[in-house]
């Protein structure tokens, strides 16, 4: 999720030369803004259990216990 707010940043305001901090963070800022009143979302397509059959190594087993 961060690299993609990342990239998004990165088209929306490091694509074009900055003067200065202060105008880096009013871009920044606006492109905030705008993208939380489109309460814009991540759609995502690899799902927890695609993870844990494709990144099994990196998961614990889910053990449930049945009384």
């Amino acid at each position: 999720m961060a690299e993609i707010e990342i990239s998004i940043l990165t088209r929306g305001c490091l694509n074009r030369p900055c003067p200065d901090v202060e105008t880096l963070c009013q871009r920044s800022a606006a492109l905030e803004s705008e993208r939380n009143a489109d309460r814009r979302t991540i759609t995502w397509l690899f799902t927890t259990a695609d993870a844990r059959t494709k990144l099994h190594g990196l998961y614990l087993a889910v053990q449930t216990k049945v009384d």
